[in-house]
């Protein structure tokens, strides 16, 4: 992967020049490591390598290069795919402001043999993680400056790429824009957005509720589900060939049943509360998400490139997963956060917001739902948020495929990540990656 850093510090150009990219496209078949294991292996083994310039070349593609709507998350159609989504699935634009982008200056500095140990007990450096984790994209910011700008498999800095549960953060942020002009409240109940969800999961639950992940549900999140209600939520969301009667998304969620324990106890990571999320925002704004986003976040933000969301066959938005984003994009994402909210010397979203993200969020309710399971045991999670429990006050999105916005307050640094694992989720990978960030963050700082 090529390193698109000068020496010292200037205006970001946008685009960069082609003689700073990095338009390759091979892609390797890469593994990684499972929990367990001695070493990285995983679904990358016995999977051919493809190249970009490969796949979907023809007129048809030849059959063992086309992306459909049944594999585009399987390897190795999901590299080619996760940058171009809109070829595969409906889309709705995110658009960006007339006016210019954010500035960002850059001063370059050498992250690749920064060294570190990850849970799996082995000795890492950053360039090792960078190739064995599928990284499509990686920039990180130091006080705001870009410190390091990389491109592989194809990606351009111009290109959208999907962004998978990472969309939650961005909703999860939008959402507070709303409710600090007064169109939404966080405490009151769901059903005064949506008296559709009487009698669902949804019927006697809060906004709160939604947004930290403590809906009592039997909803079962299986991204390797082929039959179940998982399947059936993919193919409501657009995601999936329909089989069957058709589906839509918005009456898939008011089918969901309620769990057996009170609401507001067990941290349950549960995708449809996401897109109920979306929902509930148009409903208290009366503007459907994509104008929303592109209205109060996307363009005073100062983003450099449209983005857009996946919408299912009604238009309705997946707003728990279906963005895509620029990486440049995906890192101001990050840097208003780190900035509490404010971008330009505007407070754009309330400091309030990201101070709450930063400091509530219940610690039982997290271990309650986590218990057994290692990445990040002392977490907690709030409006769409991981708070990572580190003592720097540290905070991140998350997505499957292993995309991520890392925010360090303590060393200012902001790291943005676009990959395509071939795994959706591969935990101890993901403890890997986050540890990475926390070395990429002292070792810049």
């Amino acid at each position: 992967m090529e390193n698109l850093g000068a020496k010292t510090p200037h205006p970001l150009p946008d685009p960069l020049p082609d003689g700073e990219r990095n338009n390759g496209g091979t892609a390797r078949a890469y593994s990684s490591p499972r929990r367990g294991e001695g070493g990285p292996v995983g679904s990358g083994e016995g999977v051919a390598a493809m190249s970009q310039q490969e796949m979907m070349q023809g007129f048809p593609p030849a059959e063992g290069g086309q992306v459909t709507l049944a594999n585009w998350r399987l390897p190795p159609f999901n590299r080619w795919a996760f940058q171009n989504v809109r070829q595969v699935v409906p889309t709705a634009d995110v658009r960006r402001s007339a006016g210019p982008a954010a500035p960002v200056t850059r001063a370059a500095q050498p992250i690749d043999r920064i060294g570190f140990r990850a849970a799996d007990g082995r000795d890492w450096t950053v360039g090792d993680l960078l190739s064995e984790s599928g990284t499509d994209g990686l920039m990180v910011l130091r006080d705001g400056a870009c410190v390091v700008e990389r491109y592989d498999h194809g990606l351009r800095p111009e290109t959208p790429h999907i962004i998978f549960s990472v969309s939650k953060s961005v909703t999860g942020t939008l959402a507070g824009i709303i409710v600090g002009d007064g169109r939404l409240d966080p405490d009151a109940p769901v059903t005064r957005y949506i008296p559709e969800a009487t009698g669902s999961a949804y019927g006697e639950c809060t906004v709160r509720h939604v947004l930290d992940m403590t809906v009592s549900t039997d909803f079962v999140e299986d991204y390797l589900d082929s039959s179940g209600d998982f399947a059936r939520y993919r193919v409501a969301t657009g995601w999936n060939p329909v089989s069957g009667e058709p589906a839509d998304l918005r009456s898939f969620l008011v089918t969901m049943r309620r769990g057996a324990g009170p609401h507001g106890t067990i941290f349950h990571y549960v995708s449809p509360n996401s897109d109920l999320l979306g929902w509930i925002l148009e409903r208290a704004t009366g503007t459907p998400y994509p104008i929303l986003l592109s209205e109060e976040l996307w363009q005073p933000m100062g983003a450099a490139d449209d983005a857009y969301v996946t919408v299912d066959r009604l238009g309705a938005p997946r707003t728990a997963g279906g963005l895509c984003v620029t990486l440049r994009d995906l890192a101001r994402v990050g840097e208003l956060m780190r900035q509490r909210g404010a971008v330009g010397g505007r407070q754009l979203v309330p400091e309030s917001w990201v101070d709450d993200i930063l400091t509530n969020g219940d610690a039982a309710a997290w271990r309650r739902g986590r218990e057994g399971r290692s990445v990040l045991p002392d977490a907690r999670y709030r409006s769409q948020w991981y708070s990572v429990g580190d003592g720097h006050g540290t905070f991140c999105a998350i997505g499957i495929h292993g995309q991520f916005i890392y925010v360090d307050p303590t060393t200012k640094v902001v790291i943005a990540k676009l990959s395509s694992l071939f795994d959706p989720l591969d935990e101890a990978m993901e403890e890997v990656q986050l540890a990475a960030f926390g070395a990429i963050a002292r070792g810049v700082a």
